[in-house]
Formats: C-alpha cells, structure tokens, sequence
C-alpha cells in the first residue's frame, strides 16, 4: 500500500489536472491509508477512492500543524470517490495505476477524458491537444490503459455546449464532433467501461433541444449516456429534470450527474469560485430515477476553477476553498 500511495501521489504531482471553462453558467474544468480508514459512505461505495488524493495529502499537513478538526472535516472530500482527470501528453500512467488500484478492491474507478483541441475557448482552462491526430493519440492512449478494469469515463466537459453557445468557432465543429465520436467508440472497445458524453448543465443551455443534433453528431448513440453539471451548482432537482428531458429528446439516454458542489445550488451570476458553496450529494448509484444513472463527484472539490475570487491557476488544489465547502455541507 505505502508504494501504491507513492505511484498514485507522484502521478498526482506529474499530471492530473482539472479545468475551468468560461461562459454562462459553466464551470471547470479527481483519503489517507487504506479502506479500512475509509468513512462508511467510502467503504460502500461501488466507486475507487484515492488513497492518496490531495485532501488526504492535506490532511497529514494539517494534523502535523495542529488543525485537527479542519482536518476531521477535510475527510469528507477525501474518504470519497471523485474523477480522475489524467493531463499531459500521454495519460496512459495515471489511468493504469488507478485502474489496478480499483481492480485490486473490485471496484470502478472514474475519470474525465478532457484533451479535445480547441479546448475552453482560450480562456480560464484553454489548451488541450494541438490537433485531431495528436488528440487521436492521446485518446488512444487513455483507452488502452484501461484495459479490461471496471472505469467510467466523462467525456469532454463543455466540448458539445461550447459549440450550442458559440464560443468555439464555427470552423471546429465539424472536427470536434468527428472526433468526439471517435472517441466514444475508441472508449468502448474496453469491455468494462461506460462513456458519458457531457452536456453542460441546465442554466448554461436552458433549451436542450438545442443540444440533441450536435449530440447526436457527437456519437452520442454509441455512449452510454451524457453527463450534466459538471463542475458546476445546479442543484440535484434541476439536473435530474433537466437531464430527464434530454433523455426523452435522445431516445432514453441515461445519464449521470456532478454533485461535487452543489450542496447550496448556484450563487447568481458566478460560476468560478463562488463562495459559499457546499458539497451536495456523496457519490452513489441509488438515485431512485432508472434514467440516472449516478450522482458523481466529477468535478475535484477543493481545485479551483480559475483565478478568481482569490483562487490559483484553474485545476490547482486549493485547501481553504476545499474546508469551505465541508464546513457548507456539515450545517
């Protein structure tokens, strides 16, 4: 265990990341020792933890300075499974050691494919691959390191909605939808994985039938499903609705949703760090909608989603923000 805390932990450093997409409503951009430290929510969970995530990280720093109960709170970001989001060139290392690390205790371990070219248009989290064929590389390295463990993959937050907002210029659409479809069927050749295409959230494209074309360009058919709010504060009733509407315009999609931190809805008018936000709903597969598949933690609390509102560099950890949303979730 203390090697595969290192790997993971070094991995961490080397290049996982989150972003953070700029535009209406939208939001960007995953515990210490083993399960047995776990919360009971952690231990029944069908989803990998990551022993070595940075709120577990900053929990060891923070017992060593003394701040015991901002580190007891800390526990629930990290004693929960939350999204993997593999950067870099060649993802292919972060995503196989958490694979193994999740096969060794029997369970899915989730992550974000977010490297489409033309990515966040320029702004907070702007980057992604140079172009198609370096992203066909690096999807391609992402899927064969899954190889035949349980994983589920979110794929492209914002990509699909930018182009509904007209943010990503017209120019790039036909290829990002080509290689989003691509994608898909390159992610599911894995014989245990599930696909989830994103589709924004609901106040970011209020009439989702706007989406259903550009999804279906998209590859949608040959998905799983779509993911909605991710890294956003829509709250679970807005989703659920909102994605059951979807649904119904994609031919009975299923679909998952971010309730990373949407414990307190959204803050009018601020999508990047806003404060007084709080974790919502713990990741789980009883949803009590057949439709919803799960309520996830896609988005990585506590890293911020761009500089502002005091925050770092978009996908940076940031442990005050993180504190601030357990102590949300814990009134």
């Amino acid at each position: 265990m203390a090697r595969l805390i290192h790997t993971l932990a070094a991995l961490a450093v080397l290049g996982l990341a989150a972003g953070c997409a700029d535009g209406p409503g939208t939001g960007r951009t995953p515990g210490t020792g083993g399960a047995s430290q776990r919360t009971e929510a952690g231990a029944r969970s069908p989803f990998w933890v990551d022993p070595a995530g940075p709120a577990a990280r900053q929990i060891e720093v923070w017992r060593r300075q003394g701040r015991t109960a901002d580190a007891a709170l800390l526990r629930r970001i990290a004693d929960r499974p939350v999204a993997l989001w593999p950067a870099g060139e060649d993802p292919g290392p972060a995503v196989r050691a958490a694979t193994a690390a999740a096969a060794r205790e029997g369970r899915t371990a989730l992550f974000v494919a977010y490297d489409i070219p033309h990515r966040d248009c320029g702004q907070h989290s702007a980057g992604g691959a140079p172009d198609a064929d370096a992203y066909r590389r690096w999807i391609g390295r992402f899927a064969d390191a899954l190889g035949d463990g349980r994983a589920l993959v979110v794929l492209e937050p914002d990509a699909v909605a930018h182009m509904v907002d007209g943010c990503t210029p017209a120019e790039y659409h036909e290829e990002r939808e080509r290689l989003l479809g691509e994608a898909v069927v390159r992610l599911k050749r894995r014989p245990r994985t599930t696909v989830y295409l994103d589709a924004g959230n609901p106040s970011w494209i209020p009439d989702s039938e706007r989406l259903v074309g550009p999804l279906e360009r998209a590859g949608i058919a040959h998905a799983d499903g779509f993911s909605l709010n991710v890294s956003n504060f829509q709250t679970d009733a807005a989703s659920r609705q909102y994605g059951l509407g979807l649904s119904g315009r994609l031919g009975g999609k299923h679909f998952v949703v971010d309730t990373s931190r949407n414990g307190n809805g959204p803050l009018e008018g601020v999508w990047c760090n806003p404060p007084g936000r709080a974790l919502g709903t713990p990741p789980t597969t009883a949803t009590g909608e057949p439709l919803l598949d799960a309520y996830l933690w896609i988005k990585r609390p506590g890293e911020s989603d761009g500089e502002c509102g005091g925050g770092p560099a978009a996908g940076r950890w940031w442990p005050e923000y993180a504190l601030e949303l357990t102590r949300g979730s814990a009134r």
